[in-house]
């Protein structure tokens, strides 16, 4: 990311701004779509994240970190941004969050129709094994045998494909959290396979992972976990 000068009261126009029209209002540092949350103001002057960049009107960027979407919340960074009257609020940090995830448990379910989602540590095992496994995932409701045995399999993978890259794992979410968007399809353990749903899965879930760890993917190693 490029760092912008601090902008004194005559450049207020430009603030949340660099020429591409995407800097984050908190650190002054631009970047792609990729490193940034966009946010609106909606009609009822609320400020929303839009995390598909397709909603109308001005937009202002915060990096993909709750902290920093707090801190803009707390400076009052968002009226200025946006050039409006605006209302953020206090749980707006949380908000972006409960959305990450949502987004995340939508992409696995579009992903488990495309054939592109395994459960089961027998199944996520074999596509370990089989060098089709994007990702792991693990329910944080997950037992710690369970867990340590698909983390042999990773390893054994990556030993026998003398790679440098392994294959990630993440501990995102609980049963519990599952169950509102994927229903009956829960699961304490999962590998998602090759394909645009689950490329998207593997995105998101650094995303939420980002967000919630100070803007930092810790995967492959199996963090992320939420927070308690």
């Amino acid at each position: 990311m490029t760092v912008r000068p601090h902008a004194s009261a005559e450049d207020d126009d430009l603030a949340g701004y660099d020429v591409n029209g995407r800097m984050c209002i908190v650190t002054r540092e631009s970047g792609s779509p990729d490193e940034l949350i966009r946010f609106v103001a909606a009609p009822d002057g609320t400020v929303v994240p839009d995390l598909k960049r397709e909603l109308p009107g001005r937009g202002c960027w915060v990096k993909i970190d709750r902290s920093l979407v707090e801190k803009a919340v707390a400076k009052k960074l968002f009226a200025r941004a946006l050039k409006a009257d605006v209302k953020a609020a206090d749980d707006l940090g949380e908000r972006v969050e409960r959305l990450l995830l949502q987004q995340l448990l939508q992409m696995m379910n579009m992903a488990r129709k495309a054939g592109q989602l395994v459960t089961g540590s027998a199944k996520v095992d074999a596509a370990i094994r089989s060098g089709a496994a994007l990702a792991v995932f693990h329910s944080t409701d997950a037992a710690a045998d369970g867990v340590r045995k698909i983390d042999q399999a990773r390893k054994a993978w990556h030993l026998g494909m003398e790679t440098e890259e392994e294959i990630p794992s993440f501990r995102l979410f609980s049963e519990g959290e599952m169950e509102g968007v994927m229903g009956q399809n829960t699961f304490i353990h999962a590998a998602v396979l090759a394909g645009q749903a689950g490329e998207g899965v593997v995105k998101r879930a650094k995303m939420l992972e980002q967000y919630r760890n100070g803007g930092q993917s810790r995967a492959p190693g199996g963090a992320g976990q939420q927070k308690q």
